[in-house]
């Protein structure tokens, strides 16, 4: 008589381990569908678990679930512009940009509720961490360009550009992701420059550093 095949051992995951499980069903989840069009119970079966042990793990619902996996995602977005200080600044600039368009590509509509909210989640805090991502961005980016004290002028033209960012990403998902990703990101980098080199016509501090990058690139 043939012995059957061992069974698996069954283990147990840890705390943080099904925590993590369930929030990357979540974000998965809220990848391709608006935050009100996903249920606990969506979680619980992309999970492979019962309703009650996403309750166990998020006793505040959905809300709780959603903040918690658009922190997640808020972070990633973080990462994309904390580029290594080598080469010529735009070329860092075009990598952290591939790196951003990426990850919109591939949460598509969890994406535009990630930056717009939905009806149902939207609140301060989310508010906050989303704000969080556009100062995280301007942060590394006024690194890159070695300011240590910018003046009024030039954190308005980073902030305003990395809001033209998140627009363009937007209307990117909304035409069906034309133009392909790569003009899409040349584009913004010329931006970039543009508008930098409108605000150095009236602000000494940004006209140094566009002089720098012209003759850096």
């Amino acid at each position: 008589m043939t012995p059957s095949a061992p069974t698996p051992a069954y283990r147990r995951l840890s705390v943080e381990e099904r925590r993590s499980q369930l929030l990357d069903a979540a974000l998965s989840l809220f990848a391709h569908r608006a935050p009100e069009e996903v249920s606990l119970d969506d979680v619980a079966e992309a999970a492979g678990v019962s309703r009650p042990l996403v309750y166990r793990y998020f006793p505040g619902g959905k809300q709780q679930l959603y903040e918690a996996a658009l922190r997640s995602a808020a972070e990633e977005l973080r990462q994309c512009f904390d580029e290594p200080r080598e080469g010529p600044l735009l070329d860092r600039l075009a990598r952290a940009l591939d790196r951003y368009l990426t990850f919109v590509d591939q949460h598509d509509a969890g994406f535009s509720a990630l930056l717009q909210g939905g009806s149902v989640v939207e609140t301060s805090r989310t508010t906050a961490i989303v704000d969080g991502v556009r100062r995280a961005a301007a942060v590394h980016i006024l690194s890159h360009l070695r300011v240590t004290e910018p003046g009024s002028r030039l954190r308005m033209t980073v902030r305003m550009w990395i809001t033209a960012v998140e627009a363009a990403s937007l209307i990117w998902l909304d035409e069906d992701k034309q133009p392909p990703a790569g003009e899409l990101r040349d584009w913004l980098v010329e931006q970039f420059v543009a508008v930098l080199s409108v605000t150095a016509r009236r602000d000494p501090q940004t006209s140094a550093l566009v002089e720098a990058l012209l003759a850096d690139g």
